[in-house]
């Protein structure tokens, strides 16, 4: 056997593996907003709710919102589930907008009487970026307004200032309906008043890489540790931190040097936060000169059920265990003073406090299972180096020791026979 012919012979015996490096990470150009696989395309009427089409719990739904335009859309409700309508407006990535321009979100009974409303706007960074809003049909005790049973309207409206661009067209529209069952017993319909509200310590340790999603359905799953990211002028990127009842999120987004350029971006990093159905709770700001900047979310109430009676929207939001949305956006005009990027980012989040046992709802959600942490969310908000990650060390070593026992024999017949063939010649 020739030489080469035995080396084919190692390459099939131990073929070389590739070792894999870290996930890369989010450095591409700022890209549509990701929607979710299979939505049903909708219509949204714009005179009157005869011609609503119906919103289905439990399902996504695609439409779009014209410049300065409104769509109404159809709930057929029990009277015992409270509703949750959430609508998620994608404007065109990199596109200028007013401070004020934004989305709002109602809910509203046959009679015409709002039952809820939620208005989410760009802010001062004035960059298109994906927002969302929100409206309830809550079932409370105690209340008159908006408690039967039949059809309700939704109604999606996009605030536009005069001096918005003529030029930003349609904004593709994501529409979830989410549906929450009565409790078995009816509690108090107060807040909790006790909780810690001071700022915590920024959370340290080694940075661990993880790229963001391009939307809420993509979003990638965050635990407490911090994580190290990239993000471009217009780009938005998206993460989910699984919180369960009794326990409480923080959160800072930090943004690292620009590579060159100088000047000054006003709410140039927007850190927002939505809860399980996307419900909008909380957000910070941070201007950039192209040193370090960072945006802080406000101290948040632990999860509970009862702060849905609270006085603030931020603790009216924070109502039920799941999955909570960290939204992290770079204003486009970023660019303009320091370049396309990308840019690092760092998120340092902490889910602290002692879980708490779930209420006891009598039913389930839909979509079912959406109101819990399960031990797969534990699991992929975990960081690297983990267990897992060192009982993958251990096969690899188990296996590179087999792998190397096989090719020294393999190496050692080689060298015998090219002996042999030397004493031949």
């Amino acid at each position: 056997m020739t030489a080469v012919g035995l080396a084919g012979v190692v390459l099939a015996v131990c073929p070389v593996a590739a070792v894999p490096g870290p996930r890369a990470l989010a450095a591409g150009a700022a890209g549509p907003y990701a929607f979710a696989g299979g939505a049903r395309a909708v219509a949204g009427a714009t005179t009157t709710l005869a011609d609503a089409v119906r919103l289905e719990p439990g399902r996504t739904h695609r439409g779009s919102l014209p410049r300065g335009g409104r769509q109404t859309y159809r709930l057929d409700l029990d009277a015992v589930s409270t509703a949750y309508v959430a609508a998620t407006a994608a404007p065109r990535p990199g596109g200028r907008v007013s401070a004020t321009d934004g989305l709002r979100v109602s809910v509203r009974d046959a009679q015409g009487a709002t039952c809820s409303y939620q208005v989410t706007r760009f802010g001062s960074g004035r960059s298109a970026h994906p927002i969302a809003a929100w409206g309830t049909r809550e079932v409370a005790p105690g209340r008159s307004l908006c408690q039967g049973a039949g059809t309700y309207s939704v109604l999606v409206e996009r605030m536009d200032a005069t001096d918005a661009a003529p030029d930003s067209g349609s904004w593709p529209l994501e529409l979830t309906v989410v549906t929450e069952p009565p409790l078995r017993r009816a509690g108090g319909t107060s807040a909790p008043r006790a909780w810690d509200s001071a700022t915590p310590a920024p959370v340290t340790g080694r940075a661990v890489e993880r790229a963001g999603g391009a939307g809420f359905p993509t979003a990638s799953t965050l635990g407490t540790g911090v994580w190290r990211d990239r993000i471009r002028p217009g780009q938005t990127l998206f993460y989910r931190v699984p919180v369960d009842w009794g326990r409480h999120l923080d959160a800072t987004a930090e943004l690292a040097d620009a590579r060159g350029g100088s000047g000054y971006t006003d709410g140039a990093l927007t850190l927002s936060l939505y809860n399980p159905v996307r419900g909008f709770a909380e957000e910070a700001y941070a201007g950039y000169s192209g040193r370090p900047a960072s945006a802080a979310l406000a101290p948040l109430p632990p999860v509970a059920y009862a702060n849905r009676y609270g006085v603030t929207d931020p603790v009216r939001a924070m109502r039920f265990a799941g999955s909570y949305y960290l939204v992290v956006h770079l204003a486009a005009q970023t660019a303009d003073a320091f370049g396309e990027g990308p840019y690092g980012l760092t998120l340092r989040v902490r889910v602290a406090g002692a879980a708490r046992p779930a209420p006891e709802y009598a039913g389930r959600s839909e979509p079912p299972g959406l109101f819990e942490v399960t031990a797969g969310d534990r699991r992929a908000a975990a960081p690297a180096g983990t267990a897992g990650d060192a009982m993958g060390l251990r096969v690899l070593a188990v296996g590179g020791l087999g792998g190397g026992t096989v090719l020294l024999a393999v190496l050692g017949a080689w060298t015998a026979l090219a002996r042999r063939h030397a004493g031949a010649g």
